[in-house]
């Protein structure tokens, strides 16, 4: 199976970075046999490229010549890792999200037992839910702090209930820790919450998370509109970016 690559109009840029993608995919080391198939690239070539990259610690080959990421990697994921913003890594994912359904897109992030909006691209259309940077909101009412919620499982879903109470929000907050759990697993079991007017009502929201190359959920994504112009078909969209964010945050 030859995988697909993004063209940089560089050959061996591109053959490069083909043969690391298919090493970062396992997590055992791979034979020349099995990067030539999964690249279709021809193995002398492959052979050729993985040399150059072991002579540079980019790849290491072990005793049997199978190979696998190298520590150079590790140097410079770091210095990556500690340099990178979140919002500049979002920014023109987001402002693609808010031209594909012409509404609000928010970042989040968690702090205790609330999220706070860090970052958003807002369509140019009058009527329009804006939330402004620096705001904060209970877990429990918005669509990607259910889902937060969700990551520590449902000790932390009861811990959090008991802590605050569940205030209301609206009449559609769920107040009730049962209902929310059920909701909350619902939503971390399909990779994506609902909002239906429970912060705010009138309004509905569609979010997902962003995870970091650990895995961990370091933001939340999501789609904020009148809930009438709310659509299904958004759900998809709002994936693909959240999934686009991690990428880009080293996430595979």
């Amino acid at each position: 199976m030859t995988i697909e690559t993004h063209s940089s109009g560089i050959q061996v840029i591109d053959r490069a970075v083909a043969l690391l993608d298919v090493l970062a995919r396992e997590a055992k080391p791979v034979s020349l046999k099995i990067v030539s198939a999964e690249t279709g690239l021809h193995p002398s070539t492959a052979f050729r490229i993985l040399a150059s990259l072991t002579e540079h610690s980019i790849v290491d080959r072990d005793a049997k010549g199978a190979y696998r990421l190298g520590p150079h990697l590790l140097q410079w994921a770091g210095r990556v890792s500690a340099d990178l913003d979140i919002r500049e890594a979002a920014r023109p994912v987001m402002q693609w999200l808010r031209d594909q359904v012409g509404e609000s897109v928010n970042l989040t992030l968690r702090e205790g037992d609330e999220v706070i909006y860090v970052e958003r691209a807002i369509p140019n259309r009058m009527m329009r839910v804006e939330q402004v940077i620096g705001s904060r909101a209970p877990l429990h009412v918005t669509a990607v702090g259910k889902l937060m919620l969700g990551e520590g499982g449902d000790s932390a879903i009861r811990d959090y209930a008991s802590r605050t109470g569940l205030p209301a929000l609206t009449v559609n907050t769920r107040s009730d820790v049962e209902s929310l759990r059920q909701d909350i697993d619902t939503s971390v079991e399909r990779g994506y919450a609902l909002d239906d007017e429970e912060a705010e009502l009138g309004v509905g929201c569609i979010g997902a998370l962003v995870r970091d190359a650990s895995g961990a959920a370091v933001a939340g994504l999501s789609v904020s509109a009148p809930i009438e112009r709310r659509r299904t078909e958004w759900i998809a969209l709002v994936q693909e970016a959240a999934t686009r964010i991690a990428e880009r945050l080293g996430y595979r």
